[in-house]
């Protein structure tokens, strides 16, 4: 895992995650990320803008040259930082699981 302490909250993540595999622009995110969720979280325009911009700066994502359409929609795709800060962020999660599991079937030390 990588030095950052604080874990991201759950509209980076979702974020993050849905630039996985794919750039899209801020709208397929927004949706793709209400749908990972089951609909439980639902990042608005302002929480995306405010994000994306934030996460540029810290070099996590970037912008990338889009479909060449008439839309003028920005295209975002995550960046080796970003891709490693999700992947730690995951595994913390996947810790944060086991341990639960550990304690719930009471096998914890």
């Amino acid at each position: 895992m990588s030095d950052r302490q604080e874990p991201l909250t759950e509209s980076y993540f979702y974020i993050l995650l849905c630039l996985y595999d794919e750039p899209r622009h801020g709208y397929a995110v927004m949706q793709r990320a209400a749908a990972l969720s089951g609909g439980k979280v639902r990042i608005g325009s302002g929480t995306m803008y405010g994000a994306t911009g934030n996460m540029m700066r810290k070099g996590w994502i970037e912008e990338c040259p889009g479909d060449g359409g008439f839309t003028r929609r920005r295209e975002y795709r995550l960046t080796d930082a970003g891709r490693a800060i999700l992947l730690d962020e995951i595994e913390r999660l996947r810790q944060l699981s086991r341990a639960a599991e550990l304690v719930m079937e009471g096998d914890a030390t």
